[in-house]
C-alpha cells in the first residue's frame, strides 16, 4: 500500500474519532496528517511528511486554541443542585450558626441574612466551600 494512503487513513480516523468528540483539535490534527499524506503523494521523503504533519498539525492547534481563547464566552456558572433543597436544622448555635442535617450528614450553616428567623427547616441558597447559606424560605 502506497505511504500516502496510510496517511489519508490515519486523517480518516482522526475526524471521524472528532465527530465523538466535537472539541475540533482532533479534526485540526486529521487535517495536518492528511497534508502529510498529500506530502507522500506529491513524492515527498518520509522525514518530509513526518515534518510537513507535525509542524501543522502543532501551529493549527495553537491557532485553534488562539481562536477558542477569542471567540469563546465566560462559562456561566453552573447552578449547584443543593440549591433550594430543605435542611432540617439540628441546633442553632449563639453565634447565629446552626448545625444542620443534610444528606445523610451534618454541615454548618449561616444565616443569608441576619435578620431572618430561625426556623428548625431552613432552604440552602448558596454554599461557601462547605458551609451552606441558608434562607427560611426557597429561592
Amino acid at each position: 500500500m502506497s505511504p500516502h494512503w496510510l496517511w489519508w487513513i490515519a486523517a480518516a480516523i482522526l475526524i471521524g474519532a472528532e465527530l465523538v468528540s466535537g472539541t475540533f483539535y482532533l479534526l485540526v490534527v486529521g487535517l495536518a496528517v492528511a497534508c502529510g499524506g498529500v506530502a507522500a503523494w506529491l513524492g515527498a521523503d518520509i522525514p518530509i511528511q513526518w515534518l510537513t504533519a507535525g509542524i501543522l498539525g502543532v501551529a493549527g492547534t495553537f491557532l485553534l486554541q488562539r481562536w477558542k481563547q477569542m471567540h469563546g464566552g465566560p462559562v456561566p456558572p453552573q447552578q449547584s443542585l443543593d440549591i433550594g433543597q430543605a435542611v432540617q436544622v439540628q441546633h442553632w448555635k449563639p453565634d447565629g450558626t446552626a448545625r444542620v442535617s443534610y444528606r445523610g450528614s451534618t454541615w454548618d450553616a449561616e444565616l443569608a441574612a441576619p435578620a431572618t428567623a430561625h426556623a428548625s427547616t431552613m432552604y440552602i441558597i448558596a454554599m461557601r466551600a462547605s458551609t451552606l447559606i441558608l434562607s427560611d424560605r426557597r429561592p
